[in-house]
């Protein structure tokens, strides 16, 4: 079935926040001398009109009082009744947090009533030329479903002219804002690309959209909402990479995924002189190759030109299964969900439930009682209290810092 979308590969927390205060007490006659020393922060610039670029860690001289920085972990949190239909009106007390089996303190709570702040991705790539209409019309949708004072930045794809043809790059359309006559002339304005560099607009969120930390009331109410087939066909970047960028910004992360199967494998096939193929970038190669064969040489997969009709239908096919897998499972570690499209008309309705679920969301948010920085995933677990027949969906864990 021809849909909308082109291209083959797919490509999912932590904010770094307040300080915690320690002290190394100095001895009885050095007293008076520690007293007058300004505190120092452990690796990190004093200069805060400054970035710290690679700065060396201070050293720590006895009797100094050394600032080591925690972490806020923010954990999106559904709660719906017994028939699906989300439960309103909870309350801190209605939340219980564990972290790897233990009770957490949970010092953050935003209702549902608090703002939202979404990135708006929207694959416009290859085939939908044909459909940008549709992709325009149920984006518009999708924010007016919003409630007042939700801030949506818009993100597409575009071609670059480069000496060896046409590329296809992130296209950060508008940045955040709450302004709903902005964000549909930024739709208007979309363009389309010959590629699909979906993992990079990924980490390109996470690098520039939601670069500052969030408002004290916006902590933990930041999400992607994703209109794409998840097969990700020229990112310099790859699924881990990505992942790990939105982990790092805490980001509930919503996929609609639209169903291009036929129609991808279909431009698989064309010769690599017709102007309607579909290709992978070698670095997508690269990682199929990886993936999938190891045992075969790296330069029977550098050009796809070179590859035979089955290989090519049998590297689509896996890459579909592998960005389905990759979607689930981004959205579910995140606290987002994966809604599936058969066709760009049931996006908009897609859309609609996207809309529905973050005006529902409730967020949660806590300091690990664990602070070791050993980059080792940690599992979260929310359950509920006095909430009757009600069930909970929140973000699965986290990777601790390093």
């Amino acid at each position: 079935m021809r849909t909308a979308f082109s291209r083959v590969l797919l490509g999912f927390c932590c904010l770094g926040v307040p300080f915690l205060l320690l002290t190394v007490l100095p001895s009885a006659s050095m007293q008076e001398q520690n007293n007058n020393r300004r505190p120092r922060t452990v690796g990190s610039n004093q200069n805060t009109n400054q970035a710290p670029a690679n700065s060396a860690p201070q050293e720590v001289d006895e009797g100094d009082v050394v600032r080591v920085e925690t972490q806020l972990v923010s954990v999106p949190a559904v709660v719906t009744d017994r028939n699906g239909r989300p439960l309103a009106g909870l309350k801190l007390d209605n939340f219980v947090l564990m972290e790897d089996g233990k009770p957490q303190r949970l010092t953050n709570f935003a209702t549902t009533e608090t703002p939202f702040e979404i990135a708006l991705v929207l694959d416009t790539s290859g085939s939908t030329r044909d459909e940008i209409g549709l992709i325009r019309d149920a984006a518009k949708a999708f924010i007016r479903a919003l409630r007042p004072g939700d801030r949506v930045a818009v993100v597409g794809f575009k071609n670059l002219n480069r000496s060896g043809g046409p590329l296809a790059a992130v296209d950060v359309v508008s940045d955040l804002t709450d302004n709903r006559e902005r964000l549909h002339l930024a739709i208007d304005d979309l363009d389309t690309s010959n590629g699909t560099p979906l993992y990079d607009a990924l980490g390109r969120v996470a690098e520039q959209i939601f670069r500052e930390p969030p408002r004290e009331e916006l902590r933990g109410r930041r999400a992607i909402v994703a209109l794409t087939d998840g097969v990700d066909s020229s990112s310099n970047s790859d699924f881990g990479e990505a992942r790990a960028k939105l982990n790092r910004a805490g980001v509930a992360t919503y996929f609609i995924q639209v169903s291009t199967e036929d129609y991808v494998e279909d431009r698989l096939l064309k010769d690599c002189e017709d102007d309607g193929r579909l290709t992978l970038s070698a670095k997508q190669l690269e990682r199929f190759r990886r993936l999938f064969v190891p045992q075969l040489q790296k330069e029977d997969y550098q050009d796809f030109c070179r590859l035979g009709p089955f290989e090519r239908m049998d590297i689509s096919r896996r890459l579909y299964n592998l960005g389905r897998q990759e979607m689930n499972e981004m959205a579910r570690g995140s606290g987002g969900k994966n809604f599936a499209a058969a066709s760009l008309t049931d996006a908009r309705a897609a859309f609609a439930q996207v809309a529905q679920e973050i005006g529902t969301q409730y967020s949660l948010g806590y300091y690990p009682a664990n602070k070791t920085r050993d980059g080792a995933f940690r599992q979260i677990k929310v359950e509920l209290r006095g909430v009757k027949d009600g069930t909970v969906r929140a973000r699965e864990g986290y990777y601790a810092p390093k």
